[in-house]
């Protein structure tokens, strides 16, 4: 059984930094996408940052040159280094890969979601 689990999240004054941390564990064999995602409240789920199986990576316009995305495959864990926080980046933040292939599914990959941990800004 796949599991995600998150961790990083707290409180942190304007212009601070934190890092999240994201693992995958289970009977992993590959892991397709991995990404970040965030949910302020009253606003719809946006895309942060995404690091591909190729370790290309992509940053919602916000985030752009303030923020860090990697992946450590040997430990199927992905990042997000995030600095020069904002009190507009506090929101639930989410993890989320795509197309797990496990031992048990070793040709159908799945998608999986973690339960989310919060990050506050404040002013």
């Amino acid at each position: 059984q796949v599991q995600l689990v998150e961790s990083g999240g707290g409180l942190v004054q304007a212009g601070g930094s934190l890092r999240l941390s994201c693992a995958v564990s289970g009977s992993i064999r590959s892991i397709g996408d991995m990404s970040w995602y965030r949910q302020a409240p009253g606003k719809p789920r946006e895309l942060v940052a995404v690091v591909t199986s190729g370790d290309s990576t992509n940053y919602v316009d916000s985030v752009k040159g303030r923020f860090r995305i990697s992946r450590d495959n040997a430990k199927n864990t992905v990042y997000l280094q995030m600095n020069s926080l904002k009190p507009e980046d506090t929101a639930v933040y989410y993890c989320y890969v795509d197309r797990v292939k496990t031992d048990q599914s070793p040709y159908y990959g799945m998608d999986y979601w973690g339960e989310g941990t919060l990050v506050t800004v404040s002013p």
